[in-house]
C-alpha cells in the first residue's frame, strides 16, 4: 500500500504542503518519479508524498538547493546499495566460517600423532 500510486498531483501536492508545479518541477529534475497512467495522469504512492516532504524539509528546513538534494539522494541510494552488499558478504562468510569449522572439526578427529621416533599415523578416534 505504502508504494501503490493513488494520489493525483492535486491531492499528493496538498498532502506534501506544496503548489502542483513545484512537483512537476520536482519531476524534471529527477527527484520524483511518480508513475503514469495510460492517459499519463500522474499518480502518486505515499512513499512519493513522503520523499516530498522530505525535499521541503532539505531544501526549507535545513537551506539545501536541489542539486545538493539530488547528490543526497544519490548518497543515499549509494548506501543502501553497500549496505545490501555488506549482508550478502556478511551470510557468504558465516557460511564458509561454517564450513570450515567444519573441516577443522573433521581435521581434529583424525590428526597426525607421533608413535615411534620419526614416525607419524594418523588417529582414527578421538583422544
Amino acid at each position: 500500500m505504502y508504494d501503490e500510486p493513488v494520489y493525483m498531483i492535486s491531492v499528493a501536492a496538498k498532502l506534501a504542503g506544496m503548489h502542483p508545479q513545484t512537483l512537476r518541477i520536482y519531476e524534471r529534475k529527477k527527484l520524483i518519479d511518480p508513475k503514469r497512467t495510460q492517459g499519463s495522469t500522474r499518480l502518486y504512492s505515499q512513499r512519493d508524498v513522503d520523499r516530498l516532504k522530505l525535499i521541503q524539509m532539505l531544501t526549507q528546513g535545513l537551506g539545501v538547493n536541489l542539486a545538493g538534494v539530488v547528490k543526497i539522494f544519490e548518497l543515499q541510494d549509494e548506501i543502501e546499495e553497500l549496505q545490501g552488499l555488506m549482508e550478502a558478504l556478511q551470510k557468504q562468510t558465516a557460511k564458509l566460517r561454517g564450513a570450515l569449522d567444519e573441516e577443522l572439526g573433521k581435521i581434529q578427529q583424525s590428526a597426525l600423532v607421533p608413535m615411534r621416533r620419526g614416525e607419524l599415523v594418523l588417529r582414527k578416534e578421538k583422544c
